[in-house]
């Protein structure tokens, strides 16, 4: 009669474990995996024969607090059953100039600009426009494999593209 009492007890603790886990994940942070190359050579360099893992950092999402450069996971604005990781060029309020149309765009609020490092293979808001930060699922803070890329992802964006109005 031992036995089932064991495995119940083995039970709850995996039970209680897989809900304290997924708290976790939910609120304070993940550890999730990049595909594609739209932001090589940050992340997943054309180089490399390896997948970079990399921990994301919910905690933002409570007040939507990005900064210029910031590396995000968000939904894709055409499917939301995708991930994309993209970095944020424009936040509300900024004004952007766009590269090939020698124009300048407001973004509105509650949105943001988002680009891939690697323009050549990104779909990013130079193909849809400013995106909802409704969207976003946190902030890439780290790399976490493949070993020899271990570190902090910077937080980086090119100046001239922002322009005070």
């Amino acid at each position: 009669m031992a036995y089932p009492r064991f495995l119940w007890d083995v039970a709850k603790k995996c039970f209680t474990a897989g809900l304290v886990g997924l708290a976790v994940s939910d609120r304070f942070g993940c550890v999730t995996h990049i595909r594609g190359y739209s932001m090589s050579p940050t992340l997943n360099p054309s180089n490399s024969s390896f997948t970079d893992y990399v921990l994301v950092e919910k905690i933002c999402l409570r007040r939507y607090s990005f900064s210029h450069g910031d590396v995000i996971v968000l939904s894709s604005p055409t499917n939301h059953k995708e991930k994309n990781v993209k970095r944020i060029i424009a936040l509300p309020g900024d004004w952007l100039k766009l590269p090939d149309m020698h124009d300048t765009v407001k973004i509105p609020a509650g949105h943001c600009w988002v680009e891939g490092d690697n323009s050549a293979a990104s779909m990013d808001s130079r193909y849809f426009g400013p995106v909802p930060l409704g969207l976003a699922q946190g902030r890439v803070t780290h790399i976490l494999w493949p070993p020899q890329r271990i570190g902090k992802v910077e937080s980086q964006v090119p100046k001239e593209r922002l322009s005070r109005f």
